[in-house]
């Protein structure tokens, strides 16, 4: 994924989506782990109070409430794509909120 010409010269895209992961419960324990050593230098970078998601909330100006939000967001989208007889995978929703919600 990493060399994925979706991130190219876009360093806080999967960043983002990796927030919506965690957001509804869907983050891996390796790329949770992984952004979990990253905190420190994320949150030097963007401040926060050393945890990544934090410093990815910081860096875009996030109400505290951006989880439950997601959240919500997640259901009823999930409710949407099952009326319609339609599969929506976690990393397609994070794409999609990403993409909808902090478009460069």
């Amino acid at each position: 994924m990493a060399n994925d010409p979706r991130y190219e010269g876009k360093p806080l895209l999967r960043l983002l989506e990796l927030y919506v992961l965690k957001a509804i419960g869907e983050l891996s324990r390796e790329s949770e782990d992984a952004l979990k050593a990253m905190g420190p230098k994320l949150q030097a970078i963007y401040g926060g109070d050393g945890q990544w998601d934090d410093a990815i909330a910081q860096a875009m100006h996030m109400p505290d409430t951006m989880p439950e939000a997601i959240r919500d967001m997640w259901a009823r989208n999930l409710k949407i794509a099952r009326d319609n007889n339609v599969t929506l995978t976690p990393q397609q929703f994070a794409e999609m909120f990403v993409d909808n919600n902090f478009a460069a």
